[in-house]
């Protein structure tokens, strides 16, 4: 009996054998894992301490020098020549667009309308162009295309009074 249950002991060590082997190197590898963790959580929270020391020593003026950063982000406006001289073009397209299909007429004149808002944003001019339609929509771009005018900027709809040099 005392020889059976060595050799059942024996048989059962020597199947067991592999998955004990298995065990100690998963183990290992699980105890890398874990260290290497602790180690990139530790170095995160010292990054965040410097940071945050940082933070409170040096004001944000020292770091730019006085320059503004938020102007980096914002969208360059066209010179405003190249705003007279699209507002030439699309005005031209606009008046001579008659034969062309709606379509055509209706993207002519968001055209010319973006247009006309760049230059009375350029020149200070207030216009009203976004919410407008219909005869109220004509009526604010004339009266858009007369400020520009008065402004200096030549458009291609407004006629010089006779008499005027």
């Amino acid at each position: 009996m005392a020889d059976a249950l060595v050799l059942a002991l024996s048989i059962l060590g020597v199947a067991c054998l592999p998955a004990v082997v298995a065990a100690i190197v998963c183990a290992d590898e699980l105890i890398d894992r874990l260290v290497c963790s602790v180690d990139e959580w530790r170095d995160r929270r010292r990054e965040r301490r410097v940071i945050g020391r940082l933070d409170r020593t040096v004001s944000g003026a020292q770091v730019t020098g006085g320059v503004d950063p938020t102007a980096f982000d914002r969208i360059e406006q066209p010179a405003i020549e190249r705003i007279a001289a699209d507002l030439r073009r699309l005005g031209h397209q606009r008046l001579t667009v008659a034969s062309r299909s709606a379509t055509w007429q209706r993207a002519v004149h968001e055209a010319y309308d973006g247009q006309l808002r760049l230059a009375s944003h350029a020149l200070g001019i207030t216009e009203h162009l976004s919410g407008l339609q219909g005869v109220d929509l004509e009526i604010e771009r004339v009266r858009v295309e007369g400020e520009l005018h008065a402004a200096g900027m030549s458009v291609p709809t407004v006629v010089e009074p006779r008499g005027r040099s």
